[in-house]
């Protein structure tokens, strides 16, 4: 068995954090480096993280998420944005940063800046928040497996009013959208769930080979 597999037996959505107990900036930073690195539809990362601390802030949001103790327990508060306005202005940027990482000109990867261009500009605007809310899914996902690696607990969460945490941040203002939330830290003993046995498929009924 692989330490993978042992670290995704291991996890699992944390009902109850320990609120005295914090992550540290080491751990925190490789958090961070995990999602940076997530791959995303070419290449783009159509979205933001905010990394919420503010006790004041965090108890806001509560009121949104369906009052889930997670949000104001946990070590830190994750709210993944996507971009809900995706154009020529953002891709010519990542082909801006794409020229300096690689050191290469602009004009020899204008090709593939027009060929995203004709994919993605002619989308409508809701077609294009749909795409840019999904590969928030695959930054959890980094997310979520580093943080098993590093025994820190994570809970993923659909159970919000995107409305009211857009407000409260002002990610409208900003042409962004809370797409997904997610708490980390660390389980309190009290927290029954941890000892709950992991329900899944069986491989039979899961999986198809054609």
């Amino acid at each position: 068995m692989t330490q993978f597999i042992k670290d995704a037996q291991w996890r699992y959505a944390t009902k109850k954090f320990d609120a005295t107990k914090k992550i540290s900036a080491e751990d925190l930073n490789t958090i961070k480096e995990a999602i940076r690195l997530t791959s995303s539809s070419y290449g783009l990362q159509p979205y933001k993280v905010f990394i919420i601390e503010n006790p004041e802030l965090r108890a806001q949001l509560q009121t949104a998420c369906w009052g889930q103790s997670q949000i104001v327990d946990a070590s830190h508060l994750l709210v993944f944005a996507n971009m809900t306005q995706f154009g020529d202005a953002e891709i010519d940027s990542y082909i801006q940063n794409l020229s300096q990482t690689r050191n290469i000109p602009i004009e020899s990867v204008q090709g593939y800046a027009d060929f995203m261009k004709s994919k993605i500009t002619p989308l409508s605007n809701d077609v294009k928040a749909t795409w840019t809310s999904k590969q928030t899914y695959l930054a959890l996902a980094n997310l979520m497996n580093v943080a098993a690696e590093l025994k820190i607990d994570v809970t993923p969460m659909e159970g919000f009013e995107p409305e009211k945490v857009n407000e409260i941040l002002g990610l409208t203002e900003l042409n962004l959208n809370a797409s997904l939330i997610a708490t980390i830290g660390y389980r309190h003993e009290e927290d029954a769930t941890q000892h709950y046995a992991k329900v899944r498929k069986s491989n039979e009924e899961l999986f198809i080979t054609l």
